[in-house]
C-alpha cells in the first residue's frame, strides 16, 4: 500500500503524520516551498500577525496531535477578557450574552426577539429539509431579529459565508438532529449539556504556523516545491502522478488523497473523472482579505475588552468585524499599541474584497475610527488578501461530497476542508480517520 497525498496544508501533513506512525508508505506533494497551506504566522515591524486562522479550538483531536508532536507546553491560552463577544447594533457595540437565559435578562434583544426565543421550547419539529438554509432554519426557530443580529454577523465573521445560502444540514448537521430528536433546538441543548460547552480558545508560542512546522519536520517523505501537473491511472489500476520536476514519473500509488482546495483538484480529476471534476470546479471560494491596523493605545477610546466585534449585514457595515488581537495575545504588539484583524470580505462583502488594498486600508481605518472613538492616523497597518478563501457549503457543495463519494470507490480520498469542515480541529480529525481507514485497508 502507498499513498500520493496533493497538497501540504494541515489536512495532508495530518494524513501524512498519521500514515508514518501506522507504517504505510506515502509521498506528500505540496507546490509551495513552505508547507502548511493557510496556517501562515508573520513577523512584521514588531507585529506577530496570522494570515490565517488566528486562534483554534483545542479539540480531542488536536489536543492529541499537539501531545504527540510535543507541542503541548507552547499552547498560548487567551486573555480572560476574551470570553466577551460584541456585535454591532444601532450603531455601537453591544457585548453578546453568554447564554440563552442571559438573552432572555438582556437588553440586547427585544421583547419579541425574547418571546421567539421562549416560544422555541414549543415550537414542532418540521420535516427534515436537505435544502433548508441556515437563515431558513433560524428565522424558522427563532425569528428574524436572531438571525440578523446574532447568526447573520457569526457566519460572515466566522466562515466568510452568508446564512441565507449555507445548508443547515451541511454546515450544523447536529442542530438539525437536535431539533428531530427533541423537538427543540433549546431543550435539545439544555438536555446534552449545551453541546458539550465552549471549547478553550488557543494559540502556540510564535504562531499557529508552529503547528505546520513541527508537522512538516516529523514527515520523512515530504516533497515541497513539487506541483502536481497531472494524474494518471494504470491497467491495473495504480496511480501516477506528474509533477514540474518528474522526479516521481516512476512512482505508482494504491491511493490518491486530495488534500487540496476543490478548485485545484478540478483540473487534475478532469481527464480521469470528468464529472467529479466538474463538482469540484463548482465550490464557491468567495475573496477575503485581512487588514491589520495599530494604533496607540491611548488614542483608542474603546476598552477592548474582549475578543472582538462581529458586525451584523443590516447594519451596512464596510467589514465583517474585527479580532482584538492585541487584547486576545498581548504579545502581539507593543505594549503601549493595540492591533486590529479586521476582516473585508466573504459571501457578503465580495464588492469591498476586490478594492486595492489602499482603499481598503483606508475605509477599515474610518470604520475603526467611528466605532473606537479614534481621533488618530493608524501607527501601522498591512493587508494580505486571499482570492479564494473558505470552501462555502452552499448548495454546490452538495454535488461535490456526493462526487467525492463516487471517488473513494476509485481510490481517491478527498481530505481537504471542502470535505471535512472548514476549521482546522475538523480538519485534524478528517485526516486521523482518513489514516485509520487506509491503514485498516493495507491490513
Amino acid at each position: 500500500m502507498k499513498v500520493a497525498i496533493l497538497g501540504g496544508g494541515i489536512s495532508g501533513l495530518t494524513l501524512a503524520f498519521y500514515l508514518q506512525k501506522a507504517g504505510i508508505a506515502y509521498d506528500l506533494f505540496e507546490a509551495n516551498e513552505v508547507l502548511g497551506g493557510n496556517l501562515r504566522s508573520e513577523r512584521r515591524d514588531g507585529y506577530l500577525l496570522e494570515t490565517g486562522p488566528n486562534s483554534l479550538q483545542l479539540s480531542d483531536e488536536l489536543r492529541d496531535l499537539l501531545a504527540d508532536l510535543n507541542l503541548t507546553s507552547e499552547i498560548q491560552d487567551t486573555a480572560a477578557v476574551s470570553a466577551n463577544r460584541y456585535i454591532l447594533r444601532d450603531g455601537r457595540y453591544h457585548r453578546l450574552p453568554a447564554s440563552p437565559p442571559a438573552l432572555l435578562t438582556s437588553g440586547f434583544f427585544g421583547f419579541k426577539a425574547k418571546l421567539n426565543l421562549l416560544r422555541e421550547f414549543v415550537r414542532p419539529a418540521a420535516p427534515i429539509n436537505p435544502q433548508e438554509t441556515l437563515g431558513g432554519f433560524f428565522r424558522r426557530r427563532f425569528g428574524s431579529e436572531v438571525v440578523d443580529y446574532a447568526l447573520n454577523p457569526f457566519i460572515s465573521g466566522i466562515y466568510a459565508g452568508d446564512p441565507e445560502q449555507l445548508l443547515l444540514h451541511k454546515t450544523f448537521p447536529k442542530l438539525a438532529a437536535l431539533e428531530q430528536t427533541h423537538g427543540s433546538v433549546l431543550r435539545g441543548l439544555a438536555k446534552s449539556g449545551g453541546a458539550g460547552g465552549r471549547r478553550k480558545i488557543f494559540s502556540l508560542r510564535g504562531g499557529l504556523q508552529t503547528l505546520a512546522i513541527a508537522l512538516s519536520n516529523h514527515l520523512t517523505h515530504r516533497h515541497p516545491g513539487q506541483p502536481i501537473t497531472g494524474l494518471t491511472r494504470d491497467a491495473a489500476g495504480k496511480y501516477h502522478v506528474q509533477t514540474t520536476r518528474g522526479a516521481f514519473s516512476d512512482a505508482s500509488y494504491d491511493v490518491v488523497a486530495l488534500a487540496l482546495p476543490a478548485y485545484a483538484a478540478a483540473p487534475l480529476l478532469e481527464p480521469l473523472f470528468p464529472e467529479a471534476a466538474s463538482a469540484l470546479a463548482s465550490v464557491n471560494y468567495p475573496p477575503m482579505a485581512a487588514v491589520f491596523t495599530a494604533y496607540r493605545r491611548t488614542d483608542v477610546i474603546h476598552p477592548l475588552d474582549g475578543f472582538g466585534a462581529l458586525h451584523p449585514k443590516v447594519e451596512q457595515p464596510y467589514s465583517a468585524g474585527s479580532i482584538w488581537t492585541s487584547s486576545i495575545f498581548p504579545d502581539r504588539a507593543p505594549t503601549d499599541q493595540v492591533l486590529f484583524t479586521t476582516f473585508v470580505g466573504g459571501s457578503q462583502y465580495a464588492a469591498q474584497a476586490g478594492q486595492p488594498a489602499d482603499e481598503q486600508k483606508a475605509a477599515v481605518h474610518t470604520e475603526l475610527s467611528r466605532f473606537y472613538g479614534i481621533k488618530s492616523a493608524p501607527l501601522w497597518q498591512y493587508q494580505y488578501y486571499w482570492a479564494k478563501a473558505i470552501p462555502q457549503f452552499d448548495a454546490n457543495i452538495v454535488a461535490a461530497h456526493a462526487a467525492a463519494d463516487d471517488l473513494a470507490t476509485q481510490g481517491i480520498e478527498s481530505v481537504a476542508n471542502w470535505r471535512a469542515g472548514v476549521g482546522v480541529p475538523d480538519c485534524v480529525r478528517y485526516a486521523r480517520q482518513m489514516a485509520e481507514k487506509i491503514a485498516k485497508s493495507a491490513a
